[in-house]
């Protein structure tokens, strides 16, 4: 189960959307030829990416910015770019594009931060938009609880598309999270479940001070828990098989 799109483009260019997916994409492109090369690629994450470890002891403090544009693959690219594009360009809309550029810094380093205390003796190289993102969904939570959302859902041979509240989706994203954060070990490797609870849970704090300026619960109320501009409404195409009725 995954989501596809809201129900409320941008009432605006998402100007910084557009300039950190392309951001990501390119650096992505610069190093994706050089996947297999293991000597490089240890390289490229030994600079850039955040081994807690070393910033538990006060170095490399900047790859809590570089490692938001590093992905390990393809799919985690995808993924990550498509999580921005659904739930990013409305937030940049409500706080216009350099506040919404400082808040998606801020909440990948949060996130960063969150992930080293953790596991403050890890030597493994943490990478991915992810926590970033993560803190995006959060402020997306916190301003537009009730905006619909498009989700796939796969079930083997079953595919389906239908439409659930933001909270919704939003809620069981983070309880999964939070689930693999107390049954991982981030001393292992593998998906890096604080960081993405931990920025889901910076970039809603960050944003109740644009809350509470529009209105706090005030504002829920004139806008039903919606991007305040007309929702769009999707036309989903019928399927091609032809019934047969029963005789």
């Amino acid at each position: 189960m995954f989501p596809i799109r809201d129900h409320n483009p941008s009432g605006r260019t998402p100007y910084v959307i557009y300039l950190l997916m392309a951001a990501n994409i390119l650096i992505f492109l610069s190093y994706a030829g050089s996947m297999e090369n293991q000597r490089l690629i240890t390289q490229l994450y030994t600079d850039y990416a955040v081994v807690p470890a070393r910033i538990t002891d006060g170095y490399t403090l900047e790859t809590l910015v570089t490692s938001m544009f590093l992905h390990g693959g393809w799919m985690h690219l995808a993924g990550n770019m498509l999580f921005l594009w659904i739930f990013g360009d409305n937030l940049e809309d409500e706080m216009g594009h350099l506040p919404f550029l400082l808040f998606y810094l801020a909440a990948g380093i949060g996130a960063g931060l969150i992930h080293v205390v953790t596991a403050p003796q890890s030597l493994v190289p943490t990478i991915g938009a992810s926590g970033a993102i993560a803190g995006v969904m959060g402020g997306y939570l916190l301003m537009f609880p009730k905006a619909r959302v498009d989700i796939l859902l796969v079930l083997v041979i079953y595919f389906r598309v239908f439409s659930i509240p933001a909270f919704v989706m939003l809620g069981v994203w983070l309880g999964m999270q939070f689930i693999g954060s107390l049954s991982s070990n981030p001393d292992e490797g593998g998906v890096a479940y604080w960081a993405h609870t931990g920025g889901f849970l910076v970039g809603l704090l960050l944003c109740i001070p644009l809350w509470l300026r529009r209105g706090a619960s005030d504002y829920w109320n004139r806008t039903h828990g919606h991007p305040p501009h007309p929702e769009h409404k999707y036309k989903l195409s019928q399927s091609r098989i032809p019934r047969i009725p029963r005789r």
